[in-house]
């Protein structure tokens, strides 16, 4: 069966995740309160969109965890995804673009694991500095932020691969990570084995970010799948406002140009913030820094992608015409917790049990081999050695 989601262009679901669970300290969880206040509802609407804010999830805090050294605080990780997953199904159904301001990345699950309940294949441009490839075995630190796409690809800690009862996520050939600098070993020898696309920082910016950016879409077939696009923050230069900052990377005037050319394709699902951290901006600068970065690039998307008029899109999703008829949803999936503070929300709008129609061609169609990734990538970067925090 296949549902027809509507895309509305003009139209921007705003929803916060507010967790530093998977980060190695407090302070990321503050991200979502703080651009709003920095002023990014008035500067999305200023720049075109009609923007419904979904307000939160519960916060969760980092909490030491000497118990597990090789994958800290996982079971408020969990509890982080959960509560954000259904969130991301009901705006994407809504037909808004989702805009998930979150604490730190591992949110990126719950944000393809929502975009996935419609749409069988999904890509996903992944920028930041890390490769964030760690997993429980190579880590040296126990942090679970540091191995957020080896989890989206079906690596890593057992309870983060299941959360999707499928794994992976996303397939090795459909992930770019884009502007990466830091770079340990073990993600080094992952990276010369795997189809993983990767895009040094140094490349993008020998070749350009405009450049750059359409060869990622290019290789993770972007023009065909839905893709989610995730910005770590510490991917821009000397970015201070973060955990992990750095000096070298991509200039903000780079990490603008490359998102332009991905936010003004048709197939983009979905948009990520992680890893501002307001404990590290006394003075608000950098969450001004941010605002300006999000609202351009999407203002720059509804001129590239003027037509606001209703556009359908089919989406593969038994659940998801479940769903619009108000029967239970695909009973493999794991049950989910929401927000306490939901049901005082405006719920988002459902797409009407007469745009479905019965199709099989989305869910049985023969990959080919570019599909399936078994092109060689001559684009993808050779990486050097490099530090990962």
């Amino acid at each position: 069966m296949a549902v027809k989601i509507v895309r509305q262009r003009n139209k921007i679901a705003l929803l916060g995740a507010p967790t530093s669970a998977a980060a190695m300290s407090p302070g990321h969880e503050g991200a979502p309160a703080a651009l709003r206040s920095a002023g990014l509802v008035a500067a999305l609407s200023s720049a075109g969109y009609d923007v419904t804010d979904f307000g939160d999830d519960p916060a969760h805090v980092y909490k030491p965890d000497e118990e597990s050294p090789r994958a800290r605080n996982l079971s408020g990780v969990l509890a982080s995804l959960e509560a954000l997953k259904p969130r991301v199904e009901q705006a994407v159904k809504s037909g808004a673009l989702p805009v998930i301001l979150s604490g730190d990345c591992s949110v990126a699950l719950a944000t393809v694991a929502g975009v996935r309940r419609y749409f069988r294949h999904v890509a996903m441009i992944y920028m930041d500095r890390d490769a964030d490839l760690q997993t429980p075995a190579t880590t040296s630190t126990g942090c679970v932020d540091g191995m957020v796409a080896s989890h989206i690809t079906g690596r890593g800690a057992a309870e983060m691969v299941r959360f999707w009862p499928e794994p992976p996520l996303v397939r090795d050939p459909d992930l770019a990570l884009f502007g990466v600098e830091r770079i340990e070993a073990a993600e080094k020898s992952l990276l010369e084995r795997s189809p993983i696309r990767h895009y040094l920082a140094a490349d993008v910016q020998r070749i350009g970010p405009a450049t750059a950016a359409k060869r990622a879409l290019e290789r993770v077939h972007g023009a065909g799948n839905q893709f989610v696009l995730h910005l770590d923050v510490d991917v821009i230069a000397d970015f201070s406002a973060t955990n992990y900052p750095g000096s070298g990377g991509l200039r903000i005037e780079e990490v603008r140009e490359a998102m332009e050319v991905f936010a003004g394709q048709e197939h983009l699902a979905a948009v990520e913030i992680a890893a501002y951290n307001p404990a590290k901006d006394p003075d608000g600068s950098c969450a001004k820094l941010v605002v300006e970065l999000v609202a351009h690039v999407l203002q720059k998307r509804l001129e590239v992608l003027p037509e606001a008029a209703a556009q359908p899109v089919a989406a593969s999703a038994t659940a998801a015409v479940a769903a619009n008829a108000g029967i239970a949803s695909d009973t493999r999936e794991t049950p989910t917790a929401v927000s306490n503070k939901e049901s005082a929300e405006p719920v988002l709008p459902a797409v009407s049990a007469g745009e479905a129609w019965s199709s099989d061609s989305s869910e049985n169609e023969p990959e080919t081999s570019k599909q399936r990734g078994e092109e060689p990538d001559e684009e993808a970067s050779e990486e050097s050695d490099g530090s990962n925090s």
